[in-house]
């Protein structure tokens, strides 16, 4: 019988087996890099831009033409980017603007007011027959004249007003019967130039408003002649109506 083996290797020789082909390790995929924020973008675009403003590095026409193409698109993206800017701060003031008020806003500015119109001269009303005088919607007491001198009934204006005045009866028409120093006088005068006063009765305050004592002027209680002083001046209007009652 042969010595050799049935397989045809050398007895004694371990099976040589195929080495095993070396496995390469797959290298990880990077990941990629997070895109650049709006404000970074922005700022990029606009280096680019600055930097595209310098002088090009001389180059072929097909380099050129390519230069000339980025700069367009960088001026195409800084344009855009600007725009998108403007409109998040219209928005954002937009938003501000509609929400609710807290009272922190700005206090919307008052319309100036017009001017305060000038107040009327108050109207004076002068009722003989009830003794009575009425302005302001206040009624005051009054004393007018003697059946021998009596008030003439008219429409008078002041004309001016005295803290204190002589009065006599020539002042008043009558001639020189009398001469009284009285104080709150406010002198009247109807469209013909006739002269009158408002007074204050301080020789005979009990009359006003219940006999009439004067020699033709309107007699008032001191207080209320004073308070009177205070409220018409020049311009005011009397209206003396009626007839005195007949004395008793």
């Amino acid at each position: 019988m042969s010595d050799e083996p049935r397989n045809g290797r050398p007895s004694g020789d371990p099976a040589r087996r195929p080495a095993p082909t070396p496995t390469s390790a797959r290298a990880p995929t990077p990941a990629p890099a997070p895109a650049p924020t709006a404000p970074e973008h922005l700022s990029t675009a606009l280096r680019d831009l600055a930097e595209s403003g310098r002088a090009p590095a001389p180059g072929t026409g097909a380099q050129v033409r390519r230069r000339a193409q980025a700069r367009r698109r960088r001026r195409r993206t800084v344009v855009a980017g600007g725009a998108a800017v403007a409109a998040g701060a219209l928005v954002f003031g937009l938003a501000a603007g509609l929400g609710g008020d807290d009272g922190s806003g700005p206090t919307p500015v008052a319309a100036p007011s017009s001017p305060a119109a000038t107040a009327a001269a108050p109207a004076v009303a002068v009722d003989l027959a009830e003794r009575t005088l009425t302005v302001r919607g206040r009624t005051l007491p009054v004393s007018s004249g003697t059946a021998r001198h009596p008030t003439k009934p008219g429409r008078m204006t002041v004309v001016a007003k005295h803290r204190t005045k002589r009065l006599s009866g020539a002042s008043v028409g009558f001639g020189g019967e009398y001469d009284l120093t009285l104080p709150w006088v406010v002198e009247l005068r109807d469209s013909g130039g006739r002269t009158n006063y408002l007074v204050a009765m301080t020789y005979d305050d009990s009359a006003p408003g219940t006999r009439n004592t004067t020699r033709g002027w309107l007699g008032l209680r001191p207080d209320d002649a004073k308070w009177l002083y205070g409220q018409i001046g020049p311009g005011s209007v009397v209206t003396i109506e009626g007839t005195a009652p007949a004395a008793r």
